[in-house]
């Protein structure tokens, strides 16, 4: 077993958002931003 990543976004209120397991580094920085973007438009109405 190797290393486990994951992550963990949470709003500026501390409220845990969403949670990823198990991802892989390549090209997660991008669908990390693709999901905060689609987070925030689902805040904003």
């Amino acid at each position: 077993m190797g290393i486990v990543r994951s992550t963990f976004i949470i709003n500026k209120d501390g409220v845990l958002q969403d949670v990823m397991y198990g991802v892989n580094a390549d090209g997660h920085a991008q669908q990390i931003l693709e999901k905060i973007k689609q987070l925030w438009i689902n805040l904003a109405g």
